[in-house]
């Protein structure tokens, strides 16, 4: 994190002391979709990065400058056909994030991100398997992750990835004021203010779900710094009040100005509480809630929440098991029922006089079984092969 802040910032890099598990280092990186940017840290300190690991990071290096010649190509390709095909979406993020940073191999491999209603989900999943993406990743009820050869990936959705009630409400409240992009009426945005919003309501929602990478953060910073002049502050706490995470969404995006920005960032104040709250959420992003002493009252009423809502979808995929499961055995034991008492018809056909005499249907069934029963007692008599095998006792 220090290394990819330096290198945003522009800082010289702070020297390296003791010894440093470059595994730990690298999983870490590449977890939070940092290790490109993590290269560029440690290309003045090549000696000191064992060769196994240094190769890894250069892979992600070359993978990052690879994704920024295609992603733009490929997301106007996905767009174009969307419009030809008269399919109506929400764009919910772009490449355009990349354009924020200075060197565009710092930047990450982010999606295009496309919110659909249930019909048209269907007719663009079925698009993008024919422009050659298979899915890479599904999301629960909600959506899925397409990607290509090439690295590029689309995230589709029909429902957007939140299951509180207060998230899905204000969440849709954004979406029903997107605005169109360019000259569609059918492909649209969100504005600059709710892209913010959005963007810092996942935030938090990811922090609260040990999600949240350092490359979202980092994201977040950037999308703040360059829109800042547009972004009313006082608007932006009340949408956010509206998801109960005003105060935790406020301290997320200083420890991003904290993390990233330099001292001459003027685009948010020093926040009057002890630091070491920040600490708690410095440790929990970075372990990835291994570390999870949280303090804040609002991440620990929306952590809340989602268990709450958890535990009920578990309870009831259990009980939807316990129903599965009793079904089942109805099944089993009404057809063996049924082999043991068979309908009156077919008992007719092995007792004639059964059609004379219906009332003994009860004792055919009796009869019935009973010769079942004995000739499955009854032991089997010996093969002949069995009985003319040569005697082999010896003599």
């Amino acid at each position: 994190m220090n290394l990819a802040g330096a290198v945003i910032r522009q800082d010289a890099i702070r020297p390296i002391h003791g010894t440093i598990n470059w595994e730990m280092m690298y999983r870490t990186a590449d977890y939070h979709k940092i290790a490109n940017l993590t290269y560029l840290g440690l290309m003045g300190k090549r000696d000191m990065v064992p060769e196994r690991w240094r190769e890894r990071f250069f892979d992600r290096y070359q993978e990052a400058l690879r994704y920024g010649e295609i992603c733009n190509q490929a997301e106007r390709e996905i767009l174009t056909l969307l419009e030809m095909k008269e399919i109506s979406c929400i764009i919910l993020a772009s490449c355009g994030i990349r354009d924020l940073y200075q060197v565009k191999e710092m930047a990450g491999n982010s999606p295009l991100i496309l919110y659909l209603d249930n019909e048209s989900y269907i007719l663009v999943k079925g698009y993008l398997v024919d422009l050659g993406y298979e899915t890479d990743k599904t999301f629960d009820d909600c959506g899925e992750c397409m990607k290509k050869v090439s690295g590029f990936t689309v995230e589709i959705y029909h429902d957007l990835p939140f299951i509180t009630s207060s998230y899905k409400k204000h969440m849709q409240y954004l979406l029903e004021r997107s605005v169109p992009r360019n000259s569609s009426q059918r492909i649209r945005n969100l504005t600059v203010q709710d892209r913010f919003v959005f963007r810092m309501a996942q935030a938090v929602y990811h922090y609260v779900t040990n999600e949240l990478l350092l490359r979202e953060v980092l994201d977040l910073y950037l999308f703040h710094k360059a829109w800042k002049s547009r972004l009313d502050h006082d608007t932006t706490m009340d949408m956010l009040a509206a998801f109960h995470i005003e105060g935790l969404a406020e301290k997320l995006l200083y420890i991003s100005y904290m993390w990233f920005g330099s001292k001459e960032d003027s685009g948010i104040q020093r926040p009057d509480e002890n630091l070491e709250i920040y600490d708690v959420l410095e440790n929990r992003i970075l372990s990835r809630g291994a570390i999870e002493k949280e303090t804040d009252l609002q991440a620990l009423e929306l952590g809340s929440m989602i268990e709450r809502i958890r535990e009920k979808e578990r309870r009831r995929e259990r009980l939807g098991s316990i129903k599965d499961k009793m079904v089942s055995q109805w099944k089993n034991l009404k057809r063996s029922l049924h082999w043991a008492f068979p309908e009156y018809r077919y008992m007719c056909a092995i007792y004639p006089w059964l059609e004379k005499l219906p009332v003994l249907l009860p004792v055919s069934w009796i009869i019935r079984d009973m010769r079942l029963l004995v000739g499955m007692l009854k032991p089997k008599p010996r093969s002949r092969s069995d009985q003319e095998a040569p005697d082999d006792s010896p003599d």
